[in-house]
């Protein structure tokens, strides 16, 4: 959805018609002609436990009661192929490309925040903060200011006029932070490998688990050049 209006307003900046809505399918027109009658129907319940009841329904529809669904969207199908050749039609390759830029950068933020959705579930432990964050963390709900921004600035203003001494109570805490976060991504590093989620790991956590492996070869590969040298020292020694 976010995609599709961040799309519709570049087109109202290039000037262009914007892409057509796609025909719903036919369990999503079941759903939406059916959803006033399952609301008076049962009045009580949330609107997941209404999709979840109709889904039920739908699953249990005759196939010739939902061939009724199907054939109700094939002119609104039909309709939105040449909507859509007409939309391509007028957009010049600037624009297209323009549009595609767009796309792509809508589905890397949709991708970024599946991650991001991901390590929340999976508990990955929040990061160290520095001892500023920790002293607006601190103050931050007596800071006064008409705004966030005003409020950040009142803030940084009184951590400019801290004393060094003063400032070192939370440069402490901060480093405390440091600690934690570090044992606590260790831990959760381990779990990941367990679950086979190594693509999770810090790229230094993985830089050291490939080194490992050289380090051991090296030594297995000096143990028989030692053999060697002490084998052609006893030669020399009984010629």
């Amino acid at each position: 959805i976010a995609a599709l209006a961040a799309e519709r307003g570049l087109c109202r900046r290039l000037g262009t018609r914007a892409r057509p809505k796609r025909p719903l399918n036919a369990y999503l027109r079941f759903l939406r002609e059916s959803q006033p009658l399952y609301r008076q129907k049962h009045p009580e319940m949330s609107i997941l436990e209404l999709v979840k009841k109709m889904a039920g329904a739908w699953r249990e529809l005759p196939p010739s009661e939902k061939q009724v669904y199907e054939k109700a969207g094939q002119a609104d199908w039909q309709k939105y192929h040449e909507e859509l050749a007409e939309y391509k039609a007028q957009l010049t390759p600037a624009d297209a490309a323009a549009l595609r830029e767009e796309k792509e950068r809508q589905l890397a933020r949709r991708r970024f925040f599946q991650k991001k959705r991901e390590l929340t579930v999976l508990g990955k432990p929040k990061k160290s903060r520095n001892a500023f964050n920790i002293f607006v963390s601190e103050n931050y709900p007596e800071s006064q200011g008409a705004s966030p921004t005003a409020k950040m600035k009142n803030l940084y203003d009184k951590w400019q006029q801290l004393t060094s001494s003063q400032k070192q109570t939370y440069l402490q805490l901060s480093e405390d932070d440091k600690v934690r976060y570090e044992n606590e991504m260790k831990s959760w590093e381990a779990k990941m490998v367990e679950l086979g989620r190594e693509d999770l790991l810090r790229a230094t956590t993985r830089k050291a688990k490939e080194k490992t492996p050289k380090t051991v070869k090296s030594k297995a590969a000096k143990t028989p050049s030692q053999e060697a040298k002490a084998k052609l020292k006893l030669k020399e020694s009984e010629e």
